[in-house]
């Protein structure tokens, strides 16, 4: 495409390292030397039509092997609400009094009445796999949609988004590919609880029978990398590689990106 269309802006996304990285113990070389020989064919052919190429990772992933089920502690002290029905629990947050939404290795924590703040913040505080919770302002991340609390995980620690408490009342929805009603990122969704269970899905679909595609498992141990608090080695965090000197802040990456796209003289 870029050798015939000659477009003004690529963007190539290379999921390699990524998904593999979250799911496997060991970084498999095999897949590095496959990312590098398809970021090789777009490189080459940026170059064929005098483009510039910036290599850009957005995040670094780390080994983890400890989930926390925040949504799970602030249940169990009766500030998040379930509705319970036939199709398992459903959070309901406009009911709650705290809740989070969880990325990685960061969740926003809303607190519906600010006297709680400092209570949830001490209980979260003293729960295992939490290194801290600190106001959004701390981080740059207080806009109207940011949480009352932000809290950042262990090094080796996620948050899970679950909030049911007995797999048993799990909501239909959480062994399936469902982002759009589950309260955060759900990495579980890179595995599967079988091919048979998966085949015969496809088998009801292939029928024209009603099905579910509940082929993800509830076991947040399977996952072994995740990302969000600052790394303590630069070589687990992001990079830059392109032309002209890379921004020490990742805050002026957008600067270094505008010059990149800026018109030639």
């Amino acid at each position: 495409m870029m050798r015939e269309k000659q477009p003004q802006l690529t963007l190539c996304y290379l999921p390699h390292l990524d998904y593999d990285f979250q799911r496997l113990p060991d970084h498999d070389p095999a897949r590095v030397a496959e990312v590098d020989a398809a970021a090789a064919k777009v490189i080459q052919a940026a170059g064929e039509i005098g483009a510039r190429v910036v290599v850009v990772s957005e995040y670094g992933l780390v080994p983890v092997d400890a989930p926390v089920g925040i949504n799970q502690v602030l249940r169990r002290n009766d500030w998040l609400k379930v509705r319970r029905g036939p199709f398992g629990e459903i959070m309901l947050p406009g009911e709650s009094d705290a809740f989070a939404v969880a990325d990685h290795q960061l969740a926003h924590v809303y607190v519906r009445r600010p006297e709680l703040i400092p209570t949830v913040r001490k209980t979260l505080e003293e729960t295992p796999g939490i290194a801290s919770v600190v106001d959004p302002g701390e981080l740059q991340l207080d806009h109207p949609r940011s949480g009352e609390l932000i809290a950042l995980a262990e090094p080796n620690a996620w948050f899970t988004y679950y909030y049911w408490l007995d797999d048993a009342n799990a909501p239909d929805f959480a062994p399936t590919v469902d982002i759009h009603r589950k309260p955060g990122y759900d990495p579980c969704e890179l595995f599967m609880t079988s091919k048979l269970r998966a085949a015969a899905r496809l088998a009801q679909k292939k029928a024209g029978l009603r099905y579910k595609m509940d082929v993800i498992p509830l076991d947040p141990t399977l996952v072994r990398g995740s990302h969000g608090v600052l790394p303590t080695d630069h070589s687990d965090g992001p990079l830059v590689i392109g032309p002209g000197e890379p921004p020490e802040n990742m805050q002026d990456f957008p600067s270094y990106v505008e010059q990149l796209l800026a018109p030639s003289s």
